[in-house]
């Protein structure tokens, strides 16, 4: 456990714990919130993943956006560390590839304040077992 040895280190503390019960309560109902999820696989962390998720929590808190960034295992996109895919409401999710934090400030800033699509979207080569039956091919 972490000591305290000042006020300040207190309060960093509880704005911690206040963010993260913030985002428990918003995931019980993320319709209408922008959802956001890191792989954070082995591969995903040795590149990178777990500052870019820093960087998308702390980010998204200053700039006002209501997101629900959570974490995920493998994408199965290692080649393209780290991945975050995003799902705008009311849309379908992209996946992006190779996210640092100035790839994560431009998705951000473009694809989320004005959903313009960036660079790096890793396309979907693959559709649900459901979807397959319904277009007769499983």
């Amino acid at each position: 456990m972490t000591k305290i040895k000042s006020l300040a280190d207190l309060k960093k503390m509880k704005d911690n714990l206040q963010s993260k019960i913030a985002l428990r309560e918003k995931s019980d109902s993320p319709e209408g919130r922008v959802i956001i999820k890191v792989a954070m696989a082995t591969c995903g962390i040795a590149s990178g993943s777990k500052e870019v998720m820093e960087y998308l929590v702390d980010e998204l808190d200053k700039r006002n956006i209501d997101a629900i960034v959570t974490q995920t295992g493998c994408m199965g996109y290692c080649y393209a560390e780290p991945t975050i895919e995003v799902a705008l409401p009311g849309q379908e999710p992209v996946v992006y590839g190779y996210v640092d934090t100035k790839r994560a400030d431009e998705i951000i800033e473009k694809y989320i304040r004005n959903q313009e699509l960036v660079e790096g979207i890793i396309p979907m080569n693959y559709q649900t077992i459901e979807k397959d039956k319904e277009g007769g091919k499983a």
